[in-house]
């Protein structure tokens, strides 16, 4: 067929060929290729620390990390508490949109390349979903304070018992949510930040206390460093030690590998 065309005719074909080749390769890049996750993220510089993000938990109440906000700026760190909408019972995934406009904002203020997201409860879980959807590539250090990311047992109670009163907040904490099982599927800490997962043994609220585990993260318990502490859930935002420890994993470099030497001088403040 080529060879029947002049050689005029035979140029303008094979151009609109290699223009339509060129654009159907185009499409299928779009189709095929997706954007750039928080998985895709580069790791970033872990010696200069940021401003601090400090998320709170379900019920949203920013008093409930004010004692560790207070103990971060008296150490010169620039803090902000993100106020978590339907004071922290609604969707999860709407406090996730909630941070990453705080964290913009953060960057925007201080000029600085990255921040340090601590995520206490369900703001663990709320610090995840950000960092998933992209947020990672602007975190250098992700720290969770006893977080349900596997699901808490005391949700499955509420949702079992008392449906009307567990809303969608809870239910997105329960062992068998979808949210979270999206959110473990694959790889439970994204490239970008350094990760760190504190808890405590003695967490009556986020239950069992190991559902705080992540992979890929420190994985720290507070008895780790102090064997004879018995923090509740909720005294880990305002614990002399757990505030020494958070300190500590938010320093620059890596997270800091803690232990019994460590105990007397974190009690210390």
């Amino acid at each position: 067929m080529l060879a029947a065309l002049s050689p005029a005719r035979r140029r303008l074909l094979l151009t609109l060929l290699t223009v339509l080749v060129v654009a159907l390769g185009a499409a299928v890049a779009v189709v095929l290729v997706p954007r750039l996750t928080a998985r895709d993220a580069a790791p970033v510089s872990q010696q200069q620390p940021g401003p601090v993000l400090l998320v709170p938990g379900y019920g949203g109440s920013t008093r409930s990390v004010q004692p560790l906000a207070d103990r971060l700026s008296a150490a010169g760190r620039n803090v902000t508490i993100v106020p978590v909408p339907g004071d922290g019972t609604g969707d999860l995934r709407a406090s996730a949109a909630a941070l990453g406009t705080a964290v913009d904002g953060a960057l925007a203020r201080t000029g600085a390349g990255s921040v340090d997201v601590v995520g206490y409860s369900a703001g663990g879980v709320i610090a995840r979903l950000w960092a998933a959807d992209g947020g990672a590539a602007q975190a250098r250090r992700v720290l969770t304070l006893g977080s349900p990311h596997h699901g808490t047992t005391l949700a499955d109670l509420a949702t079992g018992i008392a449906p009307t009163e567990c809303p969608v907040g809870c239910r997105q904490l329960s062992t068998g949510s979808d949210v979270l099982a999206q959110l473990n599927a694959g790889d439970e800490t994204p490239a970008g930040p350094t990760w760190v997962s504190l808890w405590s043994t003695a967490d009556e609220t986020v239950t069992p206390p190991d559902t705080a585990r992540l992979d890929g993260a420190l994985d720290l318990t507070v008895q780790s460093v102090c064997a004879d502490s018995r923090v509740a859930h909720g005294q880990l935002p305002s614990d002399p030690v757990v505030q020494g420890i958070v300190l500590a994993e938010l320093a620059a470099g890596p997270p800091a590998e803690l232990g019994p030497a460590d105990c007397t001088r974190l009690r210390a403040g």
